[in-house]
């Protein structure tokens, strides 16, 4: 399903356009609903509700890509991955927690200087003991256990949370780093959450 481009007005960055997939939106119209909700966008905030490439085709095959364009996208997005030159993906947990628990950052209310936070709650259950969270992802609850804590699957989230379509083409998870909301030392901190047995994910 195609995610519905008028959800964009609450988003920190573009995302693609939805439609019903049996009752399909005509697009030309939401299109022109969108371009009007920003038309007084200026400066970086113009530039966020702009599709690149790989949300334009995501869009244009409502998320259900043929197998050439799957292949493109994924080649594109892998491209655009940059991983730690240090070689190490694994920061604090305790940070990682910080950040996954943060929803600050991006916002038309936040001061300039704001650190960015993941608002991974918003999505993800990651703590057993906690009340509210999202369901719009799967549970994350023993994430590094469950794979075994293997390097190679820490360096693979990294690349997922850096940039989700590099793992699954028109993922609806943010791109953390490629849209640059998340820097490396975030990144590493939110892959110790995940990964780390002390951390409260994997308890």
């Amino acid at each position: 399903m195609r995610m519905m481009r008028l959800l964009a007005a609450t988003a920190v960055f573009a995302l693609p356009a939805i439609a019903f997939a049996e009752d399909r939106a005509d697009m030309a119209k939401v299109d022109k609903v969108y371009a009007d909700m920003f038309r007084d966008a200026k400066g970086e905030w113009a530039k966020r509700v702009e599709l690149d490439e790989t949300q334009k085709i995501c869009s244009q095959y409502y998320n259900d890509l043929p197998q050439a364009e799957f292949e493109k996208v994924l080649a594109r997005e892998k491209a655009n991955v940059v991983m730690p030159a240090d070689g190490k993906v694994m920061g604090n947990w305790k940070s990682g927690e910080k950040i996954a628990q943060s929803g600050f950052g991006l916002r038309f209310n936040d001061k300039p200087g704001t650190i960015n936070g993941g608002n991974c709650y918003a999505c993800h259950q990651i703590s057993k003991t906690e009340l509210s969270f999202g369901t719009l992802g799967p549970s994350l609850l023993e994430y590094g256990k469950i794979r075994k804590y293997d390097p190679e699957e820490a360096k693979r989230t990294y690349a997922q949370i850096y940039n989700s379509n590099a793992v699954q083409p028109c993922s609806t998870m943010p791109r953390f780093g490629h849209n640059k909301v998340l820097d490396e030392q975030q990144i590493k901190d939110l892959v110790a959450l995940l990964f780390d047995p002390e951390s409260p994910v994997n308890k």
